[in-house]
Order: C-alpha cells, then structure tokens, then sequence
C-alpha cells in the first residue's frame, strides 16, 4: 500500500469512526480540528455519520456534491459518499464539473485502460488538483467500470461567451452548436440576483457592467450544460443514480445547475449537499440557522488559507487571469 492510500484509508476510518458515536447535542459538537474534517448535518440538524447520509440518499436520482474547489476535506468527503453509495446502489454514474464535452473521449481512453494517468491529464488540461483531488474517484470508478461524465461546457465557448456575450454561440459550427443545450441560458431570478450581489455588479449600462452580464451568461453554459449532461446520463443509464460534482455556487440554495435540472425534469429526487466554513467563534446551531436552505445536507468544514495579505498582489493576480484570458481569440 502506498503512502497516499495508507494516509487516507487511516483518514477515511478515523471519520468513519468519529461520526459513528455522535454528541447527544449540537452543543456538544467539536468545530472541524484539521483540513481533512467534516461534520455533517440534515436539514433538521441532525447529525450524521456517512453511512447515514449515504443511507439517505439512496432513493435519489441525483446526488449533487458541492464543493470548495481544492479543499481536502470536500474531496475526502466526495471520495467517502461515493464509495458508501456504491454500497447501496452499485449502478452508479459520477458526473464532473471539472472536465468539459472536449474532455469526454479522453476520459473515456483512460477509463477503458488505453491511456495513462500523465496522459489523461495532459489531454485534457486537467485541473492542477487533479491528483489530490479528484484521482480517488477516477480510480474508484475505472475499477468498476463506472461511467464518469465530463459534464462541463467547453472551456473556450465559456471563455468567448463571458468575453462577447451569448450571441457568440450565433457563430458556431453546427457540430459545435449541437452539442450545447438547446436553451443554454436558463436562469432564474434568485440566481441573478445572487450572481450579481456576490460580484457587486450593478446594472447599469456601463462597461463594467456589460462585462459582468456577459460574465453570467457564461455561467448559465455551464450551469445549463451541466444540467443536460446529468439528464443524459439518466437516459442512457437506466436505473442508475449519478453523483455530480460541482462548486457550491452551481448548486446551493437549489440555484444554478439544480434549478436547470428540476425545471427540465421536475419528476427527478435530487439531493444537494453544500459545504459551510465553521470559523473560529461559530457554533453548530447558529451555522444551522445561517445556511440550513443551502441544501438537503450541510458539512461543515475548516475555512481555506487567506490567499493573499497583500491587496496589490492580489489585485495584480486578477489582471492577470483577466490578460491570459484575453489571449484567447473568439473570432
């Protein structure tokens, strides 16, 4: 056994163990010690163990797992609600946000054995957490022949949408065309309203503005692409449940890509499981109160490192996504 799998199969029953004997009450309850912790709660406040939840989200169609991107307690967690899952219903199907259309016959060569690790990420850009992140349930589902979805719009219609605006699809291949939702720009009130406040965009008409709107139509490709991804799978997949990864903002309140998925197919059980921070001073019922409607379930993690200290620093790293974005032509 390597290191890595030492490390997180002591990791996986320490949790195991720590959520199987849980406090009488919330008040009882220890804020998350590490980056590799996670306390998990219902809607009602009641605690649960990942046996419990997986036992909870059987009867669903759709298992929809936010995540904070990189954070090793949300990827634990994944990796942990998969296989507890697969226990109960093995016909299962694991759809990703973090790989997009582009990516799926390369995925597909690496599932099926015909490529390697370096070679899967090489082809299709795989995020540079992959490893950490991401490999467990790749791994878990090459190894009982799982379908693995790449569930996201391709990264450079994304990129020109955000730039140009949603008449960019106007001037795409039929073939590229085709493969993208038939309405890609579905949305509801309550996610604009929460795009835009969490952005502090207003809505005038100025560049900033239109830039910001632009922005948003961007989302909605992926969030609508992401949607009409799980529906095939379902399609294609009969009596299967797929698990679909996603950052949380795609998914919490049932905003997003959930709203997508429940407009199109109001017939489906879909489970949202969004990640809460639990910062030094909170306690498990006021975090409770705060964010209960951000899902079916809640697990409550330790925040992320402060990313920067240095307002310029940061502000230089922003322009400079802004300019390599900008190298991108969408002529």
């Amino acid at each position: 056994m390597t290191t890595y799998s030492h490390t997180l199969a002591i990791l996986a029953c320490l949790l195991f163990a720590g959520c199987s004997s849980l406090p009488a009450s919330n008040q009882e309850v220890v804020p998350p010690q590490t980056q590799y912790d996670s306390i998990i709660a219902d809607d009602k406040g009641r605690l649960l163990s990942i046996n419990q939840l997986a036992e909870k989200l059987t009867p669903a169609d759709v298992v929809v797992i936010g995540e904070y991107h990189g954070h090793h307690a949300a990827h634990l967690l994944q990796s942990l609600v998969q296989s507890s899952l697969y226990q109960q219903r093995p016909r299962q199907v694991l759809s990703m946000e973090q790989f997009t259309l582009d990516d799926q016959s390369q995925l597909d060569r690496y599932l099926s054995g015909k490529s390697g690790e370096e070679e899967l990420i090489a082809d299709t850009g795989a995020w540079p957490n992959y490893k950490a992140s991401y490999r467990p349930l790749i791994e878990f589902s090459k190894k009982r022949n799982i379908p693995v979805i790449a569930a996201n719009a391709p990264a450079d219609i994304v990129r020109c949408v955000g730039r140009t605006g949603e008449a960019y699809l106007d001037g795409l291949h039929a073939s590229q065309r085709q493969r993208l939702p038939e309405a890609p720009f579905f949305d509801t009130p309550a996610y604009r309203r929460k795009f835009f406040d969490t952005l502090g965009g207003g809505h005038g008409e100025t560049d900033n503005s239109k830039r910001l709107e632009n922005s948003y139509k961007a989302q909605l490709l992926r969030d609508n692409t992401m949607a009409d991804r799980v529906i095939r799978a379902l399609e294609e997949n009969p009596e299967h449940q797929v698990i679909h990864l996603t950052g949380t903002f795609h998914s919490e309140d049932r905003l997003g890509m959930v709203a997508v998925l429940e407009k199109k197919r109001p017939d489906l059980d879909v489970a949202v499981i969004s990640p809460v921070f639990w910062h030094s001073g909170d306690d498990l019922d006021s975090l409770l109160k705060a964010h209960r409607g951000k899902g079916d379930f809640l697990y409550f993690l330790q925040p992320l490192p402060e990313e920067y200290k240095d307002n310029e620093r940061h502000r230089d790293a922003i322009m400079e996504q802004f300019r390599n974005a900008d190298d991108l032509s969408c002529d």
